[in-house]
């Protein structure tokens, strides 16, 4: 596993947002065991004083506790007031400390919606979010809010902007097919890319199709195919990939897409009992001619909701979470994501959330190896 040591030094960078004269806890205190709370599934002020009550002594091994406890009080003050930007920011910088080799691996993309940020009575939306998620490595890279004002399209350069991507392969559903998007990945992160395309972009997506039907009756598009066919639980579904080379097919469309290198046409049938189903969808990527990579990127990009978004939800309880006062509901949002990230580099592969979550709860010998100082 990797050294988790330097997220205490990283947290100590973060802006202090209250007066020095009316502290009694500092602020890395109150982060780690909003943290460490958090990797064990709870939610709010009250179970952090709790559960720092019940395990004083073995925070008193790493953190100072000087006066003790913080308040929950303290700890809705804090997160209220503080720069949810710099414990974004903290949480990027700290992945880039680890120095994960993302070569060829899969780095997904896409937004979650806080749904209980909602508060009608004083007319605000609820809380989006946009995170990087490194499929393999089952880490949050990185993450950022949507304000009601804008959209995931234009955060989402914001996030790419912030993050270490080097050889990574950058997958985004159709909302993040932009032009822009690609310049960015391929220009200044040194990465690949594999985007969702839609009928939202009409005059592509028509040329698209018919680049396939074009293969279909001539030898000069070059192909590749690759299928899988899964058998579960009477279920069988069948994936054909068919991906061919852009070359001058495209023309200027072709051309304005930074680094584009192939189209990709994704079939998924699916038959259960005597019902049988099909879905076709393409994809844009930077990738050489490679079905099986391209499947494979996609297959992994839903990695983001079956895991990560998944588990905020049912494990960690995060649309359960009533809180929304300032800044709470997004600073919370990248705690919750840091405890994600930790949990799960503790536990193997194949280990659901829950119990990982469960064993984080009974081992605390185990936890120290994320905090304890050289």
């Amino acid at each position: 596993m990797k050294k988790i040591t330097p997220l205490i030094t990283i947290i100590r960078e973060i802006d202090d947002p209250r007066v020095d004269r009316t502290k009694l806890h500092s602020l890395e205190d109150i982060l780690v065991i909003a943290i460490c709370a958090s990797m064990c599934g709870f939610t709010g002020w009250e179970e952090f004083e709790c559960f720092a009550i019940k395990r004083l002594d073995w925070f008193k091994k790493f953190i100072q506790l000087q006066n003790g406890v913080p308040s929950h009080d303290t700890f809705r003050r804090v997160f209220e007031r503080l720069d949810p930007k710099q414990l974004q920011k903290a949480l990027t910088d700290w992945v880039a400390v680890l120095d994960i080799c993302l070569e060829g691996k899969v780095v997904a993309i896409d937004g979650k919606t806080l749904r209980s940020s909602l508060d009608k009575a004083k007319s605000l939306a609820p809380i989006h979010t946009i995170s990087a998620w490194a499929v393999d490595e089952r880490m949050v890279l990185g993450t950022c809010d949507v304000d009601e004002k804008t959209n995931e399209i234009t955060k989402i350069p914001e996030l790419l902007e912030m993050l270490e991507l080097k050889g990574a392969i950058v997958t985004i559903d159709a909302m993040g097919c932009q032009k822009e998007l690609a310049d960015i990945i391929v220009r200044k992160n040194k990465a690949d890319y594999v985007f969702a395309l839609k009928k939202n972009q009409p005059t592509l997506h028509e040329e698209v199709r018919m680049l396939f039907k074009a293969a279909e009756y001539t030898r000069d598009i070059h192909t590749d195919y690759y299928k899988t066919v899964e058998k579960d639980h009477g279920r069988i579904e069948t994936r054909t990939c068919i991906c061919a080379e852009v070359g001058p097919w495209l023309g200027d469309l072709g051309l304005a897409w930074t680094g584009l290198k192939t189209v990709a046409k994704i079939i998924s049938k699916r038959e259960i009992k005597s019902k049988t189903t099909e879905d076709t969808r393409y994809y844009l990527s930077s990738l050489p001619l490679d079905a099986k990579s391209i499947a494979t990127s996609v297959r992994k990009h839903w990695g983001i909701e079956n895991t990560l978004h998944w588990s905020l939800d049912v494990v960690y309880h995060e649309d359960k979470v009533h809180i929304r006062k300032d800044n709470s509901a997004q600073n919370l949002s990248v705690i919750r994501r840091i405890a994600f990230s930790l949990a799960k580099q503790r536990t193997p592969q194949k280990m659901t959330t829950k119990r990982a979550q469960l064993l984080t709860i009974l081992d605390q010998d185990g936890q120290h190896q994320f905090f304890l100082k050289d």
